[in-house]
């Protein structure tokens, strides 16, 4: 086992050649200038992909947001209405007086009692 490992420790390594093999050029290795243009677009096109669809994400949760803004307004509007067609809201509430305690908020006198 020893020898073995002395023999691989031993053994020099191929040099690499410093010139390219037979039939083989360096626009053949290398990607150029066309490899350059094509890797550029690629990366362009995707950057401007993910930010289309970061904008598209964006637009479709506020659509979203707003569309249950709106049911729960409704919604709310659904409950007021029922309340007062059952009879829930006679008319015994009083209207809230103003900043001053002046009467009803909306500026017109409170009646006299």
């Amino acid at each position: 086992m020893h020898s073995l490992l002395l023999s691989l420790a031993t053994t020099p390594s191929p040099l690499p050649t410093p010139t390219l093999r037979d039939g083989i050029s360096e626009d053949q290795v290398t990607p150029g200038l066309l490899g350059f243009i094509m890797t550029a677009f690629f990366v362009v096109a995707t950057a401007l992909l993910i930010v289309d669809m970061v904008r598209r994400i964006r637009r479709v949760r506020y659509r979203a947001q707003v569309e249950e803004e709106r049911l729960a307004a409704a919604a709310a509007a659904d409950v007021d209405a029922a309340d007062a067609q059952d009879g829930l809201d006679d008319g015994t509430r009083q209207a809230a007086p103003d900043a001053n305690g002046n009467g009803p908020a909306n500026g017109l006198p409170r009646p006299r009692e």
